[in-house]
Formats: structure tokens, sequence, C-alpha cells
């Protein structure tokens, strides 16, 4: 089932990890073995989770390194649909012969 609006990894790791626990993202950064700039970038959702960071909050935060990319994928699924036009996409229709 789709999700409508999907939060981005990054806002999700600040109110579920970090937020409520007063970790700082230099503090988080270290535990990943990441620059804190590194992370503050997917904080701030200008940048995304990659297979690397999966594997790193996996590791760190727990969840599985696919529910992390899931996670990346539908937010940039539902960002996709809102900004894509499709209405001159059309069908492949191959011919059978």
């Amino acid at each position: 089932m789709a999700m409508h609006n999907p939060p981005h990894p990054g806002e999700f790791i600040q109110s579920t990890y970090m937020a409520p626990f007063n970790v700082s993202c230099r503090h988080l950064a270290s535990k990943l073995d990441v620059a804190a700039s590194t992370l503050n970038r997917i904080l701030k959702q200008q940048s995304g989770i990659s297979p690397e960071m999966a594997l790193r909050l996996s590791k760190s935060l727990g969840r599985t390194p696919e529910s992390w990319l899931s996670m990346q994928n539908n937010y940039d699924l539902w960002q996709a649909k809102k900004r894509i036009k499709l209405s001159k996409v059309t069908r492949l229709k191959p011919d059978v012969a």
C-alpha cells in the first residue's frame, strides 16, 4: 500500500532517534563513522540514504538496510509523482508478428 506523503529518512531519524533522546548530529555521526556534515545533509533533506549509509544506519540505529532504502525510495517516488508530468507519455504497443 502506498504511503501518503512519506517522510524523508532524515526527518525520521531526527524525530525517532535524535530528538527524543537528545542526541546531537555530531554524536550520531561519530557512531555512524561519517563526517557530521554528511549526516547533516541527510537530516536537512539535502541528501538521500545511500546503500552504504543504509548499512551504517542499520547497525547503529536498527531496522534493516532494506527498510532504510525503502524509506528513501518511497520518499523519492512521492516527490517525483508530484513533480513529473506524464501527460505526453504513451504506452508502447509492440507489433506482434
